[in-house]
C-alpha cells in the first residue's frame, strides 16, 4: 500500500465498490474497508435457514441493476455475474385467482389490465420506451453530475412522474391496473400521495419492458463479488472485518468516500449536526423461507413470476402505507413484496425445494413480530403456503440494522422517500456527494438516485471525487 492513497472507501456495498472501481479505472490508488467479514452490503447471499438453501438477506430482484449505466459499463460478466430472467418479471394476484402482470411485453401487460385500461397503459409507456437507455442515464445521473442527453424526454417524464401516483392512476378505470401500479410505488415505502411517487412506479414498469426484473445466478452476492474481483484486478484492495469508528482508524488518503448512512458519516468524520435534518423512513419486517416446493399460488401467472406483489387492491395497499408512515403502527393487512428466485435459478436450493422471501412495511425501529400477519396475508393468495414451510429466518428492524448499519431503524432505503428528500438527499444541495470536509464524500443510497442495487450513487460520487483529486 502506498504511503498515501488517493482514495479510501468505507463500506463495501454496491455503491462503495462501484465508487472504488470507477476511481481505480482512472488510475487512482484505492482501498476499501468493510466492517463485515464479506463484501456485499444490501447485495449478499447467505444460508439463513437450512444447509443448501441460499437466501438473499436483502435485495434479490434487480430491475435497476440490469438497467444501471454504471454496471453496464463494467465487464462484470467476466467475473461471474449472470442475469437470469424469470418468464414474468412480476405478477400481482387477486383474491379471485387471477393476476395482473408486469411482463416484458407491453401488450401482455396491458391485456392483463382488461380492455378499459389496456389503451391507457400503452399510451402511458409509449413515449418513453424507445428512449429508455438515454432516459435512465439522465434520470439516474441527476443532479449536476452530467448534463441531460435528452432534456425534452426527461422533462416530459418529470411532468408525468413528479406529481403523486394517485394523479397518474386516474388514467385507469379498473382496479387491476390501479392495484399493480400502487404496488410498484410501494416498493419505496412511500404513501401513494407522496411527491414523485408516479415516477417510481413508471420507472419500475419501464424497466420491466426494457431489461426485465432479473435475479443474479447463485444470489445477489455474485454482484458484489464481481465488483470486488474487478477492483482487485485494477489494483485496488479490499479489507474486511475492519470497523471504522473515526477517520484516524483509516490510512492517510487524499479523499475518503463513505458508503454509509449520513448519521454514521457525521459521527466518524466529526461533522457534528450537519445531517441533523435527514429523515429515515419506515422499516421492514422480512422472513426468508426454505420451502419443500413452489409457493401454491392460486393465480397461475404468479407461479411463473420472479417477483410477486401482495395486496388485495389499491385501497388496501394505501391503507397499509398510511398505517406505517403516518399512524406509526404495523398494518393489519400488510402490503408484501415477495421474490421466488427458484423459478429461474435452481441453484438456490436442493432439488425440488425452493427459497422464498417476503417483507412487509413496519414503523421505523418497530420491535414486534409480523410473521403470523404476513403468513395470513400470503394464505389469501396461496392457500396451503404454511404447509410448505421447512424453516424460516425472521428479521425485524433491529435485526436488519444489526446486519447492515446503513439500515437505520430497519429502513432498507437508507432514508425516507418523502417530500424534497425524494430527489434532493441527504441535503438540499445540488452537490449532494460532498460534505463540509473537503476530503470527505458520501456515496451511499442516501444520495441520488437513491435506493436499489445499481451502483449509480457510487458512480456519481466518484465523479465528484476524481474532479477534486485532479484539482489538488
Amino acid at each position: 500500500m502506498p504511503s498515501i492513497l488517493d482514495a479510501v472507501v468505507v463500506g463495501a456495498g454496491p455503491n462503495g465498490l462501484t465508487a472504488a472501481v470507477e476511481l481505480a479505472r482512472r488510475g487512482f490508488s484505492v482501498a476499501v474497508f468493510e466492517a463485515r467479514d464479506t463484501v456485499g452490503g444490501g447485495a449478499r447471499t447467505e444460508e439463513l435457514t437450512l444447509p443448501g438453501f441460499r437466501h438473499d438477506p436483502c435485495s434479490a430482484a434487480h430491475p435497476l441493476g440490469i438497467a444501471s449505466p454504471a454496471f453496464r459499463a463494467l465487464p462484470l460478466h467476466r467475473y461471474g455475474l449472470e442475469w437470469l430472467q424469470p418468464e414474468l418479471p412480476m405478477a400481482h394476484p387477486f383474491t379471485d385467482g387471477t393476476a395482473a402482470v408486469l411482463a416484458r411485453s407491453v401488450g401482455e401487460t396491458a391485456a392483463s389490465f382488461g380492455p378499459r385500461d389496456a389503451g391507457a397503459y400503452r399510451r402511458l409507456v409509449a413515449p418513453f420506451l424507445p428512449k429508455w437507455d438515454t432516459l435512465v442515464r439522465d434520470f439516474m445521473s441527476l443532479p449536476l453530475t452530467a448534463l441531460p442527453r435528452d432534456p425534452v424526454t426527461l422533462a416530459r417524464f418529470g411532468l408525468v412522474g413528479l406529481p403523486p401516483s394517485t394523479w397518474l392512476t386516474r388514467r385507469f378505470h379498473d382496479e387491476r391496473a390501479k392495484t399493480l401500479f400502487a404496488g410498484l410505488v410501494a416498493h419505496v415505502m412511500a404513501p401513494l400521495s407522496g411527491f414523485a411517487t408516479g415516477a417510481v412506479g413508471l420507472v419500475f414498469a419501464l424497466a420491466a419492458h426494457t431489461g426485465g426484473w432479473p435475479v443474479a445466478r447463485g444470489g445477489s452476492q455474485s454482484i458484489s463479488d464481481a465488483l470486488a474481483a474487478y477492483l482487485e484486478d485494477l489494483g485496488g484492495t479490499v479489507h474486511t472485518d475492519y470497523e471504522v469508528k473515526r477517520l484516524d482508524d483509516l490510512p492517510p488518503a487524499r479523499a475518503y468516500v463513505f458508503d454509509t448512512s449520513p448519521t454514521a458519516l457525521a459521527r466518524i468524520a466529526g461533522l457534528g449536526r450537519y445531517y441533523e435534518g435527514y429523515r429515515y423512513g419506515p422499516g421492514v419486517f422480512k422472513v426468508d423461507y426454505a420451502l419443500d416446493g413452489p409457493v401454491p399460488w392460486t393465480a397461475p401467472d404468479a407461479r411463473r413470476a420472479g417477483t410477486v406483489q401482495i395486496g388485495a387492491d389499491s385501497r388496501e395497499i394505501g391503507t397499509a402505507l398510511r398505517a406505517v408512515s403516518r399512524e406509526g403502527r404495523a398494518p393489519d393487512a400488510p402490503f408484501l413484496i415477495t421474490v421466488q428466485p427458484g423459478v429461474v435459478d435452481p441453484s438456490r436450493a436442493p432439488a425440488g425445494r425452493q427459497v422464498f422471501w417476503a417483507y412487509g412495511h413496519v414503523p421505523n425501529g418497530w420491535t414486534g413480530d409480523l410473521t403470523d400477519v404476513m403468513e395470513r396475508q400470503l394464505e389469501r393468495f396461496a392457500p396451503g403456503f404454511r404447509d410448505r414451510v421447512l424453516a424460516r429466518a425472521v428479521a425485524g428492524p433491529p435485526e436488519l440494522a444489526a446486519r447492515n448499519a446503513n439500515y437505520v431503524g430497519g429502513d432498507i432505503g437508507s432514508g425516507a422517500v418523502a417530500g424534497l428528500q425524494s430527489v434532493l438527499r441527504p441535503k438540499l444541495s445540488l452537490f449532494p456527494y460532498g460534505t463540509p470536509h473537503p476530503a470527505v464524500f458520501i456515496c451511499s443510497s442516501a444520495t441520488p438516485p437513491g435506493p436499489g442495487v445499481h451502483g449509480m450513487s457510487g458512480h456519481n460520487a466518484a465523479k465528484a471525487v476524481w474532479k477534486r483529486l485532479r484539482q489538488t
